[in-house]
């Protein structure tokens, strides 16, 4: 007895389905099996996988047996397709799965750990049929292929309900199509876990336990700003506290908390809900970002009334998101006094312990950067990772905003005046952060400089 999916899986992959019982999943491979194979296998069936290893000659011999079903390759079901790639890309991890249409065949990247990989390949006459059933699953308009259109699905894939969000564009060889994995069904990441050094913890977990104020997580998208906050939420999620959040989606949902989802077209933005809360006796509210003056002015309001709001927003650094408040319309002194903490993050590949290597020259930076020399760490690559690297680590820049920063906020002072008091007091760049996690170990120098830039002297 064979199963299509499975059997199609495997042949991505190089291997051969022999069979499947009721508690067993029998495969062939020359050599040793792509764990990226093995990744697919444990999250598409929880029965035990029984490998064979089989010579080249009689891996080609049975597979050209089977070519009447291999011939169908490029008339595989675009529905078994589909459900194939999206279990490939949970498999490997994946947060974004790029559907792409060109001239001459049609690809699917994978984003792992932030980097793009290339994954599935489909011939370019499949390229209108698969847009057309991810539009399906995502209940749009599949005729209309001019404008682009967002929607959102959940499938079950093998065992495990999944969810997506999902964006098409007009191109030139048809449509793209993205899709973004939700965070259904994970917990929330304790706030020790989320890389801040010692003293970036106690400062943030005090601030949390403030009766009022406003927490602000920035950085650009993609940079782990959301689980910042659920993580921020997770630490004050108890029975007498009431917690209430306004989010563009939802995208992990928690027991212990009210949140609700914008919904435009119904009149629910941001600042309705956001007024609504505030008649919702809540002690802390989370909103999902800050886009505009209105937002900033309510969510102030509130910090400055008797409640803690954290929120998000997309700025470069702390001292800039200053800055950005200001050029929203926030006045100065309301900012001054509801502003309590402000984190800037980004996210950096993490080195595959595995496989990394020292290179006998440390790197040297000038000292007013780094006082020492820092190990020159190489990302090799092995069958248990994607080019040397295996998950994220956060690095972080925290702006604790003091009564001495409030009183130069009020006065009018300068970005780099601001900055200057800031670094006097203890903060930490991200670039410092950064060259942190590379003297331990965790990344390399190069992925600093790739997601953080290059500071002016030090190339």
């Amino acid at each position: 007895m064979t199963n299509p999916h499975l059997a199609g899986l495997c042949k991505r992959y190089g291997a051969h389905l022999i069979g499947v019982t009721d508690t067993v999943v029998h495969i062939a491979v020359v050599g040793h099996p792509a764990q990226a194979l093995l990744d697919a296998l444990r999250f598409s069936t929880s029965k035990q996988v029984d490998i064979e290893c089989w010579s080249a000659e009689r891996m080609e011999k049975e597979q050209h047996a089977a070519s009447p079903a291999a011939a169908q390759e490029e008339d595989l079901p675009v529905t078994e397709w589909v459900n194939q790639t999206l279990t490939e890309a949970l498999a490997r991890r994946a947060s974004d799965i790029h559907f792409e249409p060109g001239e001459s065949g049609y690809q699917v990247r994978l984003r792992i750990d932030g980097a793009l990989h290339l994954a599935a390949r489909a011939p370019a006459k499949m390229a209108a049929t698969i847009a057309a059933r991810l539009k399906v699953l995502g209940n749009l308009d599949i005729a209309e292929r001019r404008v682009p259109q967002d929607g959102q699905f959940s499938i079950m894939l093998g065992e495990q309900k999944v969810s997506f969000r999902l964006s098409t564009l007009p191109c030139l060889h048809g449509e793209k199509v993205v899709l973004r994995l939700q965070h259904q069904g994970k917990k929330h990441i304790d706030a020790g876990a989320l890389g801040m050094s010692a003293s970036q913890l106690k400062t943030f977990r005090h601030t949390l336990h403030q009766p009022q104020g406003l927490v602000l997580v920035t950085g650009p998208t993609g940079s782990g700003k959301t689980m910042t906050l659920y993580s921020a939420l997770g630490e004050r999620n108890q029975p007498e506290v009431n917690i209430c959040s306004v989010e563009d989606p939802v995208e992990l949902p928690l027991a212990g908390l009210t949140q609700t989802q914008i919904h435009p077209k119904a009149g629910l933005t941001f600042q309705t809900i956001l007024r609504a809360l505030l008649r919702q006796d809540p002690d802390i509210i989370m909103v999902g970002e800050i886009r505009d003056g209105e937002t900033a002015e309510i969510a102030i309001n509130a910090a400055q009334t008797g409640h803690l709001v954290l929120s998000t927003l997309h700025t470069n650094s702390t001292i800039e998101t200053l800055t950005r408040l200001e050029q929203m319309g926030v006045a100065r002194w309301m900012l001054a006094s509801a502003l309590k903490l402000v984190l800037a993050q980004r996210l950096v590949r993490k080195l595959c312990p595995h496989c990394r290597s020292l290179h006998p020259e440390p790197v040297q930076l000038p000292k007013a950067l780094w006082p020492q020399p820092l190990p020159n760490w190489k990302a090799n690559g092995c069958e248990r990772c994607y080019a040397g690297f295996y998950g994220r680590i956060a690095l972080f820049e925290m702006l604790n905003v003091t009564p001495e920063l409030s009183r130069l906020i009020v006065t009018g002072a300068s970005a780099s005046e601001t900055e200057k008091l800031a670094h006097q007091q203890g903060m930490k760049s991200l670039f410092a952060h950064g060259l942190r996690a590379v003297d331990e170990g965790k990344t390399t120098i190069e992925e600093v400089y790739r997601v953080i830039g290059v500071p002016h002297g030090t190339a």
